[in-house]
């Protein structure tokens, strides 16, 4: 199993992002807020992102950033299995910091949601 972050499975550039905003589908995993649509290319990309309007102070963004990165890094395998791949973004929805172990679970409750997403359109 590969836990690493690389470069190449982070979705990027204004056209993508906004793709994926304007036609993708949402659910919510507390404290996150999901938004995914299915990749053209053949990798999952992840768009991980905490608001300023929600956190004024950089140091707290950049932690529940850093929480959500390192939650998906540990649990990304949940997604590899799946037989589609998907562009998602991860908005960080509460207006309060959690611990890491609430923002895990949530993030381990995502990944197995859209796993199963995937099988239901292939049936």
């Amino acid at each position: 199993m590969d836990a690493s972050f690389p470069k190449n499975e982070k979705l990027c550039g204004k056209q993508s992002v906004d793709h994926l905003y304007k036609e993708g589908k949402r659910f919510v995993s507390w404290p996150l807020r999901v938004s995914y649509i299915v990749a053209p290319d053949h990798a999952n990309r992840v768009l991980i992102w905490a608001p300023k309007s929600l956190f004024r102070h950089a140091v707290d963004r950049n932690r529940l950033r850093r929480q959500m990165r390192e939650a998906y890094r540990l649990n990304k395998s949940l997604l590899d299995q799946s037989a589609s791949h998907f562009h998602i973004a991860f908005n960080y929805v509460d207006k309060n910091k959690q611990d890491y172990h609430l923002i895990e679970k949530a993030m381990r409750k995502a990944l197995k949601k859209l796993n199963q997403l995937t099988y239901e359109k292939v049936d």
